[in-house]
Order: C-alpha cells, then sequence, then structure tokens
C-alpha cells in the first residue's frame, strides 16, 4: 500500500486543494503549513466562533424558582 493512488485524500479545510491525509503529510488536514497557520489565525483572532445557545431569561427564572422552592422544603 505504498501507492499514493491508494491513500486518503481530503481537501485542504482553507483553500480546496486535495492533499494527503496521512502522517506524510505533518500539516493534515491542511496542505501546507500556510493554510494552517491561516486558520489558527482566523481562530486567535476570532474570526471562527463556536455557536453557543443562551439560555432564555424565562428558563433562568423558572431554575430560581425551583432552586428556592427546594430551599424551603430543607428548612
Amino acid at each position: 500500500m505504498t501507492d499514493s493512488t491508494n491513500k486518503l485524500k481530503v481537501k485542504c479545510p482553507q483553500c480546496g486543494l486535495l492533499t494527503l491525509y496521512s502522517t506524510e503529510n505533518s500539516f493534515r488536514p491542511f496542505c501546507s503549513e500556510r493554510c494552517r497557520l491561516i486558520d489558527l489565525g482566523e481562530w486567535a483572532s476570532d474570526s471562527y466562533r463556536i455557536p453557543v445557545t443562551t439560555p432564555s431569561s424565562d428558563s433562568l427564572s423558572s431554575d430560581e424558582e425551583d432552586y428556592d422552592d427546594e430551599s424551603d422544603n430543607k428548612h
């Protein structure tokens, strides 16, 4: 299985170039150090963000009421 045609190729997440996904490619899944560093810079500058859903104020107030009810029962 040393033939590179049998190895997995993926698109570089940064530029879209098909690149070898194996230990032979030290920048995987990126095609180059340049693409890897561009991606890192995007994360560092907050250009990429993982979406977070914040609870609504209604759900927060109901949680507080549940907590108050529990503390009343313990006394």
